[in-house]
């Protein structure tokens, strides 16, 4: 039998060993030349995240896997916002040899934490549970492929809000210091959540890569993840819910591996289902009936309430991770996503931990030990940290996920406390004002030289209608409505002496979690119908800002509530009825992945057929949308190091205008007037720079010219296709060639650069 078995476990090793060979080759058949970058990246991630599992395993030591997927963002958090935190401060560069330093350190201590845990016989890498771990790491790989390959049929850093995306990248590349100059406004630095570029330029100067290659990579690196940090959530909440119960060992272990794939389906690849009614259900029976079938376009899916049908007054968004991976924006909030998930897991891990230490009713709040206990929690520190940063990549998901961390802390101490209201309450504010602060002093070194966007709180004056949220979030709604009532029922009708404290103890854990996330996104949901956050966004937009950030959160939230809950009501629960509707959930949910199927076909073409691969390289769309540019722009990025000011035409958000800026990092005077509107809120001042870029590219007078040149610290002067078209005739070629050098000339387009003689001055 013991040979047996052990044929059978060389057997299985052979097969694993196969289909990672066989992946590996897949993946060098799909990307082509990127493949070097693409395995580069993932092997960076591996190695950070096996170099942090002496802390990852500690934090995570009730995961199965010991936290083995989360110990890659981790590590991605820990050694990227220490750099920039000490560069912010101005103690170090901010260049690829401090980035490798302040990597090496934490590895480093890290590698001093698993000695101590050896000599300590401790367990940090869970060695039983190795199938485990490699399963997890395929559906990573699996995932980033996929979004990799999808990607490189339509790479171009180019429409939409990509120009800024990828200009903030550049603009980090060129500078030692953070933040760094704003490429859309000369005189200041960069006043936005730029922490996820910021990211991606960590890793880029950490694997000696280019943006060029890693604006698109990190994107679909964080759409890997996305898959695979549900799953292992929920694959561990789902195997803890399943401990004791009465179902065969096939049942116990295929339940896990189900809920966990269902839940990073539903983060990453499902849709709503506006798909399901809009683009399969009305256009069957338009088809029936006779009538002109519909077409559907994927970002309907994101643009519904106030567009269908058309509300002038209050026109609003609602987008997800599905649509934010495809369209390839490479914005705060989609980096976030892996962040946001780290926390997410981590309250997980500390709820699970915490409420089984109940606090006996006779201990004193006075006694400096007990308050020692409530305020050093580690994993309550780590996660005032990753909000601290939230404030830096994605401001919103701060505020966010502090009410969600509220909820759980809540929750919890309800529990430990034994219903006590005045010790809930006292330890609950403590703990809540110590994450406020510890969040708070983290992040200083941004919040001080950050001006804020925001400009109060705004009562709704239009409300969605009740079928659109139906449509949007009725189906995660009606599965949480339905899981809540489920353990009510559970739990209640055999209690003697009911109460919350009694309810909230005799619920498992990950059923409360479940819970309390399902109920956190169904107020993100309701928020937007009563508030909104003002901005400048006001005439017709007032609350699409606010239910947009809001509503990404509640749906992420809702896909682990659903992979979960699903599972649970069909294994678990003894009523008929509650299978039913989550097996009906199950089945609509499953019909919103045709959502993916549909945008990649409208979005990327013919992705069945790898000869249309385009490859990573996002800046392709030069040759073709700015041909009389491209030259010139490349000799920008070949010849000029640091950030000298580069002048070119201003233009309006997204459109053409700001390419040289955008693809080089160099910043020019004035950019997408509309961003820089709402980064700074000073149209008046905005105005002026609009005038005086006209004034130099089209004024006759010279001394008014070299004023403003000077004004403005103007190194180098950009005139080619964007200028030619919005000054026309009043382009004052003569006079600027006359400024100084022209360093580069395309005598076919007409396209120059003239680099300033300030001696001239």
């Amino acid at each position: 039998m013991e040979q047996k078995n052990k044929k059978k476990i060389s057997t299985q090793t052979i097969i694993k060993l196969l289909l990672a060979v066989v992946l590996l080759g897949l993946s060098a058949f799909l990307l082509k030349g990127d493949v070097w970058t693409f395995w580069t990246w993932w092997l960076l991630a591996g190695v950070m995240g096996f170099a942090a599992m002496p802390v990852t395993g500690r934090l995570f030591w009730r995961f199965e896997d010991k936290g083995w997927i989360f110990s890659k963002v981790l590590a991605i958090a820990a050694t990227g916002f220490l750099t920039w935190f000490l560069t912010a401060i101005r103690l170090i560069p901010f260049n690829a040899l401090t980035c490798a330093a302040v990597t090496i350190l934490c590895a480093v201590i890290c590698f001093f934490l698993l000695r101590k845990e050896s000599k300590e016989k401790t367990e940090c890498f869970p060695v039983d549970r190795i199938s485990l771990i490699y399963w997890e790491e395929l559906l990573f790989f699996l995932a980033f492929l996929m979004w990799t390959y999808l990607a490189g049929f339509r790479p171009a850093a180019y429409g939409t809000e990509k120009f800024m995306d990828y200009g903030f990248m550049e603009a980090m590349m060129r500078s030692t210091t953070l933040p760094a100059r704003d490429l859309w406004y000369s005189e200041g630095h960069i006043n936005y959540y730029y922490g996820g570029q910021y990211f991606a330029v960590f890793l880029t100067k950490l694997s000696h890569t280019k943006v060029e290659l890693t604006y698109n990579l990190m994107r679909t690196f964080v759409a890997g993840l996305a898959f695979a940090m549900p799953f292992s959530l929920v694959y561990q909440m789902m195997s803890d819910r399943m401990k004791g119960q009465q179902k065969s060992e096939k049942v116990i272990k295929g339940l896990p591996f189900a809920a966990g794939f269902t839940a990073g389906t539903a983060v990453s690849i499902a849709g709503n289902m506006h798909y399901v009614i809009y683009a399969q259900i009305i256009p069957l029976i338009e088809k029936l009936t006779g009538k002109e079938v519909s077409s559907y376009w994927f970002p309907d899916a994101t643009r519904y309430i106030g567009y269908n049908p058309y509300r002038e007054e209050d026109r609003t968004i609602h987008e997800f991770p599905c649509y934010s991976f495809v369209l390839g924006d490479l914005h705060a909030h989609v980096v976030n996503i892996m962040f946001v998930l780290l926390v997410i897991a981590f309250l997980y891990v500390w709820l699970r931990g915490v409420r089984k230490k109940t606090v006996p009713v006779e201990t004193s709040m006075k006694d400096g030990k007990f308050w020692k206990e409530q305020l050093l929690m580690t994993h309550l520190l780590v996660i005032s940290a990753l909000l601290g940063m939230f404030q830096w990549t994605n401001f919103w998901d701060f505020v966010i996920y502090y009410v969600v961390t509220l909820g759980t802390v809540l929750f919890a101490n309800i529990i430990r406390f034994q219903g006590k209201i005045k010790k809930i309450m006292v330890v609950t504010f403590a703990q809540m004002a110590e994450i406020y602060l510890l969040a708070y002093l983290v992040i200083l070194p941004f919040t001080l030289q950050f001006d804020t966007m925001v400009d109060g709180i705004g009562i709704a004056k239009y409300h969605s209608y009740f079928y659109q949220l139906l449509v949007l979030w009725g189906l995660p709604a009606v599965l949480t409505i339905t899981f809540v009532i489920s353990i009510l029922w559970e739990k209640l009708r055999g209690m003697e002496h009911k109460s919350l404290y009694r309810l909230m103890k005799a619920i498992r854990t990950a059923d409360l979690f479940a819970i309390i996330m399902g109920l956190c996104a169904i107020g993100l949901v309701v928020i937007p119908e009563f508030v909104y956050v003002r901005d400048i966004y006001e005439n017709g937009n007032a609350r699409a800002n606010t239910m947009f950030k809001l509503t990404y959160q509640a749906y992420i939230m809702f896909a682990l509530t659903m992979g979960y809950g699903i599972y649970r009501l069909l294994a678990v629960s003894r009523q008929k009825v509650f299978k039913i509707i989550s097996g009906i959930c199950l089945f609509f949910l499953i019909w919103t992945v045709g959502y993916f199927g549909k945008s990649v076909d409208s979005w990327f073409g013919k992705v069945l057929n790898p000869s249309g691969y385009q490859g990573l390289y996002a800046l392709g769309y030069l040759d073709t949308d700015f041909s009389e540019d491209v030259s010139a722009i490349q000799w920008l990025k070949e010849n000029i190091k640091g950030a000298p000011v580069v002048l070119e035409a201003n233009g309006d958000s997204y459109s053409g205008y700001e390419r040289v800026s955008a693809a080089t990092g160099l910043p020019t005077i004035l950019g997408w007037y509309v961003h820089e509107w709402l980064w700074r809120n000073d149209t008046d001042d905005l105005n002026r720079k609009q005038a005086d870029i006209m004034s130099i590219y089209t004024s006759q007078d010279e001394t008014q010219v070299r004023a403003l040149l000077t004004e403005y610290g103007v190194s180098y002067i950009f005139v080619g296709s964007k200028e030619r078209e919005k000054y026309e005739d009043s382009l004052n070629n003569a006079l600027l060639q006359s400024l100084g050098e022209i360093v580069f000339m395309d005598e076919d387009s007409g396209t120059y650069i003239v680099k300033v003689d300030v001696k001239r001055f």
